[in-house]
């Protein structure tokens, strides 16, 4: 199997290369040593994007055929338009990316903005970019699927 569909179905962690967290009895939520931890995760995680869309414009490039059947022309058109739609899925979360690398310079990362709780080194693990605590995250997907029914 290629490296890089090896790599695209590692989880979060291991493309950083790093291991789950161990906290030290008494440690400082999100003192320097877990701020990095995530500065490691987040970083190996854009940069495992932004290499995904290089990969996609080489794809695209060399793949670009004119195929006289439109058959052949039309499964083409439909597989770029999914990669297109997939690399722009993973545009916005390199921008979402960013933006938590930006909450962790300014100090206000690991924290629920909704309640203002730690929000948890396990879920932050699980999703670098969450913004809310379960509790709250939770809430707010009922309350969406009550004005969605």
């Amino acid at each position: 199997m290629p490296e890089s569909k090896v790599k695209k179905s590692l989880g979060i962690l291991a493309i950083a290369e790093v291991e789950p967290y161990q906290e030290q009895a008494g440690e400082e939520y999100m003192g320097e040593a877990q701020l990095n931890h995530f500065r490691k995760i987040l970083g190996a995680w854009r940069n495992q994007l932004r290499e995904e869309v290089g990969r996609t414009v080489n794809h695209m490039q060399d793949e670009a055929s004119n195929f006289p059947d439109p058959v052949d022309r039309a499964a083409q058109e439909e597989e770029f338009s999914l990669e297109l739609r997939n690399r722009d899925r993973e545009r916005k979360l390199i921008k979402k990316i960013e933006k938590t690398l930006q909450r962790i310079e300014d100090d206000d990362f690991g924290f629920c903005d909704s309640c203002g709780i730690e929000i948890g080194i396990r879920r932050l693990e699980a999703r670098p970019t969450a913004e809310l605590c379960i509790d709250c995250k939770t809430l707010a997907e009922i309350k969406e699927k009550q004005m969605a029914g």
